[in-house]
């Protein structure tokens, strides 16, 4: 789920301040044009499963309305290896659409492994090293977006680094988007 220019503008103003914090340098920071919510993710999917998969996104798309999100708050994982910032709104509907999005990718074959309950958050930065980023997730906690009405499920592709350059970025790209409600 890719949120809209102007949230992830709110969101990078935010972001940049979290990046002159003492330590900041040692965190990789992720891209803003990557910034997404993850509601399933497919690792490494076989093409030839793509057209059933698409198929089946556009069902669960079409099965689910459009719901009122915003970004908020944040947190971490894996003891400071990943910082995120949250959602509010209409947090029963996006879980709904997560746990669709799942179901979609293994009737469609893909291979899931173990099911875990969905945690909605997009990821600001990694580190290798488990460390404390409490004054990033203070600083996460503050923060309010706007709300906007996500009308759209996208399947998104990662492609990875393949220069060696260090610091660069995967690229994300959307490969199927289908309006949520049958809209649009």
């Amino acid at each position: 789920m890719l949120p809209p220019d102007e949230v992830r503008r709110e969101l990078g103003d935010v972001v940049d301040e979290l990046r002159r914090l003492p330590g900041a340098d040692g965190m990789r920071w992720t891209g803003r044009p990557g910034w997404h919510f993850t509601l399933a993710f497919y690792g490494e999917v076989d093409e030839g499963l793509v057209p059933e998969l698409s198929a089946r996104l556009e069902r669960a798309a079409h099965r689910t309305p459009a719901f009122p999100l915003a970004v908020r708050g944040g947190g971490q994982f894996g003891r400071g290896k990943a910082l995120w910032a949250g959602a509010e709104g209409d947090l029963a509907t996006l879980r709904l659409l997560a746990e669709r999005a799942e179901a979609a990718a293994r009737k469609a074959g893909v291979p899931m492994g173990e099911h875990r309950r969905y945690k909605a958050h997009l990821t600001v930065a990694r580190r290798r090293e488990s460390g404390d980023v409490r004054a990033y997730v203070q600083a996460l906690d503050a923060f309010a977006g706007r709300t906007w009405t996500v009308d759209e499920l996208a399947l998104v592709r990662s492609n990875l680094p393949t220069s060696g350059v260090p610091g660069e970025q995967p690229r994300y790209e959307a490969v199927g988007r289908w309006p949520l409600g049958g809209a649009g």
